[in-house]
């Protein structure tokens, strides 16, 4: 059986599976790499992908998010440049590798300023080879630069110049479809040989409260964009490839938002919670 991970995107709440991650590793020692063949990421969620894919330990990314959030999330209503998510990631962007370099299959979604949809992979028999070449530290930062909490992030891609904002706000937060949609159109797996571990970052119910004021409507609308998305597209996988998926979610003990620095002890007691509840022996079978 080959197995493969998506995270979802959700910025600071990416500590609930990057803990799973960390508890993973610990269970098996071994690299959550070694475990998967195949990682999506959307957001915060491929910011991890590409740590996965790196071969960064999980417990160092969590490092990160606890220890050093404050470089890449800034207070709510300041517009920032996406840069800062590479200024104290987990591993040096310097490395420059691309798509192509990864050793295990990759699939990242961001979305053009044109309203078109990306998806960096590895260039293979069955894809159009666009994105191969693509830095893997770029497809990552394209990804998770957020509207209104980021800067755009430019990305020539099959030689065109374009502007990318958060796969999020293109309905991507849930990368799960289109790793399977890569994974078995356009690639070598198999799905009655595959099973998708796919972590969510966390909800909480919402209230039928409108917003009040422009700045509490902007961030309700770009939230709303990250977590509407991503119940369809369960629904959808366990449709078209029933079986393949096995969803792992956490309802959090407050409405924490995406870059709410005060809430990252909550949600280190909420993913240590969350690991403990998940066997990866039985979950991988290893």
């Amino acid at each position: 059986m080959t197995y493969a991970l998506s995270i979802n995107g959700g910025g600071i709440r990416g500590i609930l599976p990057c803990s799973v991650l960390a508890s993973l590793e610990q269970q098996t020692g071994k690299l959550t790499r070694e475990l998967f063949s195949y990682v999506a990421g959307t957001s915060t969620g491929a910011l991890l992908a590409a740590g996965v894919a790196a071969g960064v330990p999980a417990s160092q990314m969590l490092d990160v998010y606890t220890g050093q959030s404050n470089k890449i999330f800034t207070p709510t209503g300041v517009i920032a440049d996406a840069r800062r998510v590479t200024e104290g990631y987990m591993y040096d962007p310097a490395v420059s590798w691309t798509m192509n370099d990864c050793p295990i299959g990759i699939c990242i979604s961001a979305t053009a300023m044109d309203g078109h949809d990306w998806f960096f992979v590895r260039d293979g028999a069955r894809n159009k080879k666009k994105t191969g070449v693509v830095k893997l530290i770029d497809a990552a930062v394209a990804s998770a630069s957020a509207p209104t909490y980021f800067n755009h992030w430019p990305l020539t891609v099959d030689g065109q110049a374009l502007a990318f904002f958060d796969g999020g706000a293109g309905g991507l937060a849930n990368p799960s479809y289109q790793a399977c949609v890569e994974m078995f159109e356009y690639d070598v797996f198999d799905p009655a040989q595959t099973k998708l571990v796919s972590l969510g970052t966390g909800y909480y119910p919402a209230a039928n409260t409108p917003p009040k004021g422009l700045i509490a409507t902007i961030s309700w609308a770009t939230d709303t964009l990250v977590d509407t998305s991503e119940d369809w597209v369960d629904h959808a996988v366990k449709r078209q490839w029933p079986g393949v998926q096995q969803k792992f979610d956490w309802q959090l003990p407050s409405d924490i938002g995406m870059n709410d620095l005060s809430g990252i002890a909550a949600l280190v007691a909420a993913g240590q919670t969350a690991a403990a509840g998940i066997d990866w022996h039985q979950v991988l079978g290893v």
